[in-house]
């Protein structure tokens, strides 16, 4: 095994070993890349805090790799180049840059980390490595900006102006009722009534929700055939009846009663609920997302609530998407509802917090889904697929120690996003472009992120992604994208609390 000494020197105090991102290993003959002298280290460096296991990864960044590679990445000692340019910030290179770091590049001088390091180190440095590039990313290029207030996308002009944005208390979700007027929530529980731009009231009579931490009112959503049979869903924090600090994700359908404005819960039903014993105090991870698929059926997630590894429990409801029919039965076609002691509803597992849920115009389901420090992911939802949390993940802990790898073992079947957002956008909010509005944008899905300010546009083929571009930077927390049936954007913010809409600039 190599020493650490040698590893440094190795990696770190030459010009060639700099290399070792901006070029793909070669094989090469052995013995015949150059070595650098391993000098000694002292007590207490990286390496000792490193075999001790409690050394982050921008210590480790800046301790063995920025004498070169330069702490922000911007390259220069020894003659290297960046690392922060956009063709290297593309996914494609997560593999490629691993595979360096752990292998070496010999040919260039370079040792591997692998004897010396764990596989998560080694992700980790790569994570690491993307955060100082999206960092230099954004300082270079900034977001999209208006020109005489129209914005330019690869397809189409567009506007953003703001919709509401006073009577908000952490807007939610949005969706439509058949005579055009607006739903919206508000975690703290209430449900506003939105016509020709304005809240004109909150509707009364609602069931009882719980805003712990990340839990409370969550979910609006309009049944595609509600102007036949008026029902209306909402997925809420259902509080527990015996814990005033606990609650769990529950799914209830009512129908509205107008008089003028005002509005009237009525006709409630409870579509889904786990047992009270599955109830906790947990701040974190409720889901909340719910897409009908036009045959009758409603999709809806659970997020793990804190507890990664119960996603992959299937006798429990943390972490997984659910398939139910919209009066709330349970398809026996449900992949593992023939499985005793499973939960029958369930439709994939592994999840961590999916905060987005869509259909495409193809039929295909979408979640967008939280990792925790770095690995947000893109998943198309295949029937009884295990989506890895927490077995792998393009993440690191928020403490800026190593995790785990994205790569399963031959062993284990595991379904790989199509999309992984690193750094993190805090991904919230997804729809699909359709209607009117924008023509050219037609099926394109529509991702927003809380912690990224941010709306992108993503062309699909498959799992492939074909274009990725934002449409909207830093004007706050993205908590809700849904398309009018206009085919307008409507996008829900927090901090401020307010909605804002994209629409044609044509």
């Amino acid at each position: 095994m190599l020493k650490y000494a040698t590893l440094f020197a190795a990696a770190c105090a030459t010009a060639a070993s700099c290399s070792l991102l901006m070029r793909s290993p070669e094989p090469k003959e052995p013995g015949t890349a150059s070595k650098s002298p391993a000098p000694a280290l002292a007590p207490g460096n990286t390496a000792g805090r490193l075999l001790q296991g409690n050394v982050s990864m921008t210590q480790l960044f800046n301790e063995t790799c920025a004498k070169c590679h330069g702490q922000g990445g911007e390259g220069g000692g020894a003659g290297t180049k960046t690392l922060n340019t956009r063709e290297l910030f593309d996914q494609k290179h997560d593999r490629r840059f691993f595979d360096a770091i752990k292998n070496g590049v010999p040919d260039m001088g370079m040792d591997g980390y692998g004897q010396t390091m764990s596989d998560a180190t080694v992700w980790g440095l790569v994570v690491h490595i993307r955060e100082l590039q999206a960092r230099a990313l954004r300082a270079e290029f900034g977001g999209p900006k208006p020109v005489n207030g129209i914005y330019q996308s690869r397809h189409h002009r567009y506007r953003v102006t703001t919709v509401a944005d006073q009577g908000l208390k952490t807007p939610w979700s949005i969706d439509w009722l058949p005579d055009g007027r607006a739903l919206v929530t508000n975690r703290s529980g209430t449900l506003s009534v939105l016509d020709q731009g304005r809240i004109v009231s909150e509707v009364q009579g609602l069931p009882a929700s719980r805003e712990i931490g990340q839990g409370g009112l969550m979910e609006v959503a309009v049944h595609p055939n509600a102007g036949k049979n008026g029902w209306v869903y909402l997925s809420l924090t259902d509080p527990s009846k015996t814990d005033p600090r606990a609650g769990m994700t529950k799914i209830v359908r009512g129908k509205l009663r107008f008089s003028g404005d005002q509005a009237t819960w009525t006709d409630e039903q409870t579509i889904f609920q786990v047992d009270p014993r599955f109830y906790n105090g947990s701040g974190v991870h409720f889901g909340g997302k719910i897409a009908f698929d036009g045959k009758g059926f409603l999709f809806f997630s659970i997020g793990e609530r804190g507890s990664g590894e119960l996603a992959q429990d299937l006798s429990r409801p943390n972490g997984k998407i659910y398939r139910i029919r919209d009066d709330g039965s349970i398809p026996a076609d449900n992949p593992f509802a023939s499985d005793k002691g499973n939960l029958a509803a369930i439709w994939s597992f592994g999840h961590r917090n999916p905060q987005g849920l869509s259909f495409d115009l193809d039929g295909n389901l979408w979640d967008t889904e939280h990792g925790p420090r770095g690995g947000d992911e893109l998943n198309r939802i295949q029937r009884g697929a295990n989506y890895g949390w927490p077995l792998v993940a393009f993440s690191i802990n928020y403490n800026d120690a190593p995790m785990s790898t994205p790569w399963p073992k031959p062993e284990q079947k595991i379904t790989l996003p199509a999309l992984r957002w690193l750094p993190s956008i805090a991904a919230s909010g997804l729809d699909v472009a359709r209607g009117a509005a924008f023509p050219k944008w037609k099926g394109d899905l529509l991702a927003g992120g809380l912690a990224g300010s941010v709306v992108q546009r993503l062309r699909m083929k498959g799992d492939q992604v074909l274009e990725q571009e934002e449409l909207i930077h830093g004007m706050g927390r993205v908590r809700d994208v849904a398309t009018a049936p206009d085919g307008s954007v409507y996008v829900l913010l927090n901090g401020p609390d307010k909605i804002v809409r994209i629409s044609p600039a044509d």
